[in-house]
């Protein structure tokens, strides 16, 4: 009986700790700064999140390492700042490649993200070469309809991609973080695709003060020259 009650409690306890944790594997995002540099997946459980990533030397005598001062940015513009780098050394101890196309895999553990957080940036801050990601898409349902719209962009239909970034942006509307993501890549392919006009409305709508975020993929879509 005491064995049976033990088995009892150990999978209660098992469902609970599912029932607090969430993966997403291989999340979309709008924009980041380091080429080579992806995220693999985000784990949320009761007490951190995780973010396991991977980076990829293409250099000789490259080197890598995590800095201290590493924030996840919640919808709210709460700050969670790094806890602990696993696998990676912490600046100035850095990691160095053996050879150009050798992968870094390594995990960054911050506090817990409050439930309801659907978009995330990921920045370091420090004086060289720092790392970010704006506009990590946590919802998985999203993250499905976004690699069919990407899929589609990077097969070479750029028409049909649009279709698909401006019906998710109809249906995702005022959403923090994501919204932007969805116009700036309206903007881009509209721009590409030679639909001025449809650029520069589009364009408009991220510009204006009701996009939260908007301001970095301005910036963005002025460095590749679109501006309107």
């Amino acid at each position: 009986m005491k064995r049976k009650r033990y088995l009892v409690s150990v999978l209660i306890l098992t469902l609970a700790i599912l029932a607090h944790s969430q993966s997403v594997l291989k999340p979309n995002y709008g924009l980041k700064s380091h080429e080579t540099l992806e995220i693999l997946k985000i784990e949320t459980t009761a007490g951190t999140t995780v973010v396991y990533l991977t980076v990829e030397n293409r250099i000789e005598k490259g080197s890598f390492c995590a800095d201290k001062n590493i924030y996840i940015v919640d919808q709210t513009g709460v700050k969670l700042k790094l806890l602990k780098a696993s696998a990676i050394p912490v600046c100035p101890e850095s990691y160095r490649f053996k050879s150009i196309g050798e992968k870094l895999d390594f995990r960054l553990t911050f506090p817990v993200l409050k439930s309801g957080n659907e978009c995330v940036d990921l920045i370091e801050e420090c004086s060289d070469n720092c790392f970010s990601f704006y506009g990590i898409v946590l919802d998985k349902n999203l993250n499905r309809e976004l690699d069919e719209a990407f899929s589609l962009a990077e097969g070479g239909q750029s028409l049909q991609a649009l279709e698909k970034f401006i019906s998710l942006a109809e249906d995702n509307q005022n959403r923090n973080g994501i919204t932007a993501l969805l116009y700036f890549n309206i903007v881009k392919l509209a721009y590409e695709t030679g639909n001025k006009v449809k650029a520069g409305e589009w364009y408009r709508k991220l510009n204006s003060p009701g996009v939260p975020g908007g301001r970095i993929y301005i910036e963005q879509l002025n460095l590749l020259g679109i501006r309107y």
